[in-house]
């Protein structure tokens, strides 16, 4: 297992934030084109999910489990396909949350069935989603496995409360990797990002929306209703820090490279890309710090129109099973949603399958729980002013 999860370093977390989707859809509401949002009454199909068993599902590469002896072959897909007779039309399409929002909105500007019954986006741009009336409302009747083991933590979020119109499908953490060995101490806090013996050989990442909430954290703050102020202040600090040549340089997924080589020390980084390091150099260690991390989520929606809802909602809830949640989280070895996966993989009769059940990378203990939170995301009208002073400092 070792092996495959090393060679997995795609992460979802890693593209750049800019202004395009933003601009592009005052762009089109200035050119006559309607009004961008949905109401609630106007997003729905007639479903032909009863009549027509199958499913269109949009997701990001490498996010799913394959069999070790054949890749093109998805043993949790065939399971639900099998047990439920509904075929799944499944892509890797999604490589960059604006691009792909790029590549719908036409269709959902023009109130156009996008050819996606299920899709997977973070979930900063799945708030856009809801924001603009784009993602149906999910029947919680048809889906008893997500109203019972869906992860409390995540059951509400700001931008859909009672998440009644998306569901995570992974999560993640970002905190802080370091390198224990080359920087002979721990890291407890993102203030020891800062210190002396740290100058040039610590990274942030590029992203907005990546980074601003564990800055945050650092300074004190409930990122769950953080305010403009506090975003500044965090700008303040960065800008200080990028003038004394501390920060080394603003990043992508490439943080990965740096620390393996040990040109950098500390970065911030994403909870499931330090599990894939932590099998090649058991020297790199991974931290929620004292002040908190950000946990995040990609989360699951169902576009407006789209004409197999039922079949969706079905295969939604599918990965809500316990068993099935269990066997998709020894694959990507990201935070499970489904608290109850942990039992199976624990008694899964096999050492180092069960020894993923205690890593709290994947299923958080108490201890680091009280520690992460979901940060309010950005809003639209934030958003703009707030992407052109991040960019500047970041050098975008």
């Amino acid at each position: 297992m070792a092996e495959r999860i090393a060679s997995r370093t795609f992460s979802r977390r890693a593209a750049l934030r800019g202004l395009g989707t933003a601009g592009f859809l005052a762009a089109l509401t200035g050119c006559g084109v309607p009004a961008a949002y949905v109401d609630e009454g106007r997003r729905s199909a007639a479903d032909r999910s009863a009549a027509d068993r199958s499913v269109s599902f949009a997701n990001w590469p490498l996010y799913i489990d394959t069999d070790d002896e054949d890749e093109s072959r998805r043993p949790t897909l065939e399971a639900f396909t099998e047990r439920t007779g509904v075929t799944v039309h499944y892509t890797e399409e999604i490589n960059d949350n604006d691009e792909f929002f790029g590549k719908v909105s036409p269709a959902m500007m023009n109130r156009q069935e996008t050819g996606r019954d299920l899709l997977v986006v973070s979930d900063w741009m799945a708030a856009r989603f809801v924001r603009l009336g784009w993602a149906q409302e999910m029947d919680r009747d048809a889906q008893p496995n997500v109203a019972k083991y869906l992860d409390p933590q995540l059951r509400s979020p700001a931008f859909d409360e009672g998440r009644r119109h998306t569901v995570p499908w992974q999560c993640g953490i970002t905190g802080i990797a370091y390198n224990r060995k080359k920087l002979g101490r721990e890291i407890r806090s993102t203030a020891d990002l800062w210190r002396p013996e740290l100058a040039g050989k610590v990274t942030l990442l590029s992203g907005l929306d990546e980074s601003f909430a564990l800055l945050m954290q650092g300074d004190g703050v409930d990122v769950t209703r953080w305010a403009e102020a506090d975003f500044h202040r965090v700008c303040d600090r960065v800008e200080e820090l990028v003038r004394k040549k501390h920060i080394r340089r603003f990043t992508g997924n490439d943080y990965i490279k740096d620390l393996s080589t040990g040109d950098v020390l500390a970065c911030q980084a994403y909870s499931g890309d330090v599990i894939q390091l932590q099998a090649d150099n058991p020297d790199i260690e991974f931290v929620v710090p004292e002040e908190g991390a950000e946990l995040w989520a990609e989360s699951l929606l169902v576009p407006n129109l789209a004409s197999h809802k039922a079949n969706a909602e079905a295969l939604v809830d599918h990965y809500y099973r316990p068993d099935v949640a269990a066997e998709l989280a020894a694959w990507v070895n990201y935070v499970c949603p489904v608290p109850a996966a942990r039992d199976v993989l624990a008694d899964s009769g096999d050492e180092e399958t069960a020894a993923l059940a205690e890593d709290p990378l994947i299923f958080p203990d108490d201890s680091m729980r009280r520690r992460l939170a979901i940060a309010r995301d950005i809003s639209a009208a934030e958003r703009r002013g707030f992407a052109r002073r991040w960019n500047a400092i970041v050098g975008l």
